[in-house]
């Protein structure tokens, strides 16, 4: 009996080491699939077509190149903005391209690739409130995505105010023309676009002021560094060709309905 309770724990021993030394870029090239987790309800990062019902937009088309790189099928899954890290850490997906903004806390959790997108976070609020100022936000009641990097950044910049989360930007969006919260802190990306779906009877407006700035990474488990390095190096590789700037005209540049100006490149992010 003691010498197979011994053979079952060596056999358990070495299950566990060869799950812990699991290598997640030999499983996607062995599948010929690399899974994506995106959130499909932020445009224009991830979002549904109206017309082919497909999850497309500026994160996806990034997963997508990564794939082509790695030569193999992409799956793309929906996840939530507060199950991203669980998702990846579980090993339900195999990487992660969801608005995911780097920050040293989620560093300590998982690695990121180097940043493929970049820009600032700021405030919407309504135009009649007449609120131009991040000073007069002191102690204000602002929204914030749960599980976004906008809650830390709030309270640092902001420590008076008073933090109210949603499971969604939409909720918060909702919560600002109810006069629920006198602010919603997003990307001025996705600012941009919910002012312009405001009702004519309630206009809202963008304080110029950023509340911090933020550098986007693929999301990949810890302890990966053949998949960590092949991501940047397809990252590396759109850059170079002009596919990352391609994407971000496609999505965000001057021809579309955002028309701003790419002012970064693809590069790692400092600690």
């Amino acid at each position: 009996m003691k010498c197979l309770i011994t053979l079952l724990i060596g056999t358990l021993t070495l299950i566990h080491g060869v799950a812990a030394n699991a290598d997640v870029l030999s499983d996607i090239r062995q599948r010929g699939t690399l899974i994506c987790g995106t959130l499909g309800t932020a445009p224009p990062f991830s979002f549904q077509d109206s017309k082919s019902r497909e999850t497309v937009g500026y994160d996806v088309d990034f997963c997508k190149g990564i794939a082509d790189a790695l030569k193999a099928k992409l799956e793309i899954k929906l996840i939530a903005v507060d199950t991203r890290i669980p998702e990846l850490m579980q090993g339900r997906v195999d990487i992660v391209a969801a608005n995911l903004g780097y920050s040293k806390q989620r560093a300590g959790q998982i690695d990121f690739s180097d940043a493929y997108f970049a820009g600032p976070s700021k405030l919407l609020v309504r135009k009649d409130a007449n609120l131009t100022s991040l000073a007069q936000m002191a102690s204000k009641r602002i929204a914030v995505v749960k599980g976004s990097t906008a809650e830390p950044a709030v309270r640092k910049v902001l420590p008076a105010a008073s933090i109210i989360s949603y499971p969604d930007p939409t909720s918060g969006f909702l919560a600002v023309l109810q006069r629920k919260a006198d602010g919603l802190c997003a990307s001025e990306l996705a600012l941009i676009k919910m002012q312009r779906q405001a009702d004519a009877s309630a206009p809202l407006v963008i304080i110029d002021q950023p509340v911090y700035s933020e550098q986007w990474g693929i999301g990949i488990r810890k302890n990966e560094p053949a998949l960590r390095d092949a991501v940047n190096h397809a990252l590396e590789a759109m850059e170079k060709s002009g596919q990352a700037a391609a994407i971000f005209d496609k999505w965000l540049g001057v021809g579309s309905e955002y028309k701003i100006h790419r002012d970064f490149r693809i590069a790692p992010i400092p600690d």
